[in-house]
């Protein structure tokens, strides 16, 4: 790398971070910066496409990665935008939730309800993967029971921001990136995101929900103490929103629309217990799943409805839900742009060497990545961007430092979900602040601890596994 190289690079990498913090548009800034960067790297004389001209190559190299993300994980990614809309759209998601969170209704200790509250949170996010989104449906139906049965407004606001993190699950957009990712090297060739989600996070992320349930019913306990020790009176401004969800009068009507936001990820694990457990050849990929579960939803939704041109404007909503769902594609092929640029430049051909040169790499990595992560997540409230940016590095940092792949991609995948809630700035906090009439601060007093132990343990788990 010549001395203009390195100031370009150290120069991109700093104004991404800026905007990462600022929360402007990143997709913008990873196509300008990786642009400028390719355009670099060819004027130094790097030839970045072979047989292609030498001032349309920058070009060339968002072309193809617009080809190869639309036919491997970007179709991955529309088509489960689409049937979560879809399933928004017919009410299945509210049922859902209605049906999951019911039991708890019947629960009249506060102290049992945390730990509860907090894994049926988890498993929710499956349906409703947006934190955000989770937080306010939770807010309008799991709220008033929390309270109910005597849990304070601090206690019920924290549970419910950190319902969303590390449950493990193939149709998370991340976990298809990175799956499709490392099956493009030699030796992931038949990693699936099923296979990756069921074999490689959920030894992982299981046991570290359950330690953090634990966590949050002791420091929920301990923090409502020391508040009524305090004095201190919370504003009680909770809204329900629930007049705005969509209901069902008949009970099986309504547990039948419950359990088709679960459907794809039950056929999932169908087809993965039966393909890796009982030895039969029942592979099925998620866009397959997906397509499945939609045209059963389909008939399940005329079948009740009967109301013809609805009907058909009701599931329309599933391509609306897959133009939505562009913008992470995008922002995927604008974190290919940047890497691209970076690699052009020499940066990671450097890194990788100075990684081979050092013996205590190997851990270093994945601790670096974490706090990394950690810091943005912190200052801006998602790591979101910082993930997708680093998808198309994590293969070759792991294979510099000499370590397993899965030792950079698990904990850096978990560590931004798991700290998003002890950000005051995040999506999450701010709702659920405001509808609870705290503030943001006061939101992350209740939820930094159960999500750093979350953080340690995970960390933990991993290094003991892949090192």
């Amino acid at each position: 790398m010549n001395p203009i190289e390195i100031i370009a690079a150290l120069l991109a990498i700093a104004l991404v971070i800026f905007m990462l913090i600022k929360k402007a548009d990143i997709k913008l800034t990873l196509f300008g910066t990786g642009l400028v960067l390719l355009y670099l790297a060819v004027a130094s004389g790097a030839e970045l496409v072979e047989k292609t001209p030498t001032w349309i190559q920058p070009f060339q190299i968002i072309v193809n990665a617009f080809s190869d993300l639309l036919s491997g994980s970007g179709l991955v990614i529309l088509l489960l935008g689409g049937y979560a809309a879809y399933m928004n759209r017919i009410g299945a998601n509210a049922a859902t939730v209605d049906l999951l969170t019911r039991p708890l209704k019947r629960i009249t200790s506060p102290w049992i309800l945390v730990p509860f509250v907090f894994l049926i949170g988890n498993v929710l996010s499956i349906v409703v993967p947006s934190a955000s989104n989770l937080a306010i449906i939770l807010l309008a139906t799991l709220y008033p029971v929390l309270r109910a049965a005597g849990l304070s407004v601090l206690s019920s606001a924290g549970v419910i921001a950190t319902t969303a993190t590390i449950m493990p699950t193939p149709l998370g957009a991340d976990n298809v990136a990175i799956s499709t990712e490392l099956a493009t090297h030699p030796e992931f060739s038949s990693l699936t995101v099923t296979s990756y989600v069921f074999g490689q996070m959920a030894p992982i992320a299981i046991p570290t929900l359950l330690v953090m349930a634990l966590a949050h019913f002791f420091w929920q306990k301990f923090m409502d103490q020391r508040d009524l020790k305090r004095g201190y009176v919370s504003p009680e401004n909770a809204q329900n929103e629930s007049k705005d969800l969509p209901t069902f009068t008949n009970a099986g009507v309504r547990t039948l629309y419950a359990l088709l936001p679960l459907l794809p990820i039950i056929l999932l694990i169908i087809s993965y217990s039966t393909t890796n457990i009982l030895g039969l050849r029942f592979s099925l990929s998620v866009q397959i799943a997906v397509l499945i579960c939609w045209l059963i939803a389909m008939l399940i939704d005329f079948a009740v409805h009967r109301d013809g041109l609805d009907f058909i404007n009701r599931a329309g909503m599933f391509f609306t839900g897959m133009g939505t769902s562009f913008d992470i594609v995008a922002l995927l092929v604008a974190a290919t742009v940047f890497v691209k640029g970076i690699s052009g430049v020499g940066v990671i051909s450097s890194l990788q060497s100075a990684m081979e040169n050092t013996s205590v790499a190997g851990w270093v990595l994945p601790l670096i990545l974490v706090a990394f992560t950690a810091l943005i997540v912190l200052v801006s409230g998602s790591g979101v961007a910082l993930f997708y940016a680093m998808v198309p590095l994590m293969f070759g940092l792991a294979t510099a430092a000499g370590i397993n792949a899965f030792a950079v991609t698990v904990p850096m995948g978990m560590a931004g979900n798991l700290l998003r809630a002890c950000s005051p700035v995040a999506a999450v906090v701010v709702i659920v602040a405001g509808a609870t009439g705290e503030s943001p601060l006061n939101i992350v007093k209740r939820t930094w601890f159960p999500m750093v132990v979350g953080l340690v343990t995970m960390f933990t788990l991993a290094m003991v596994r892949y090192m």
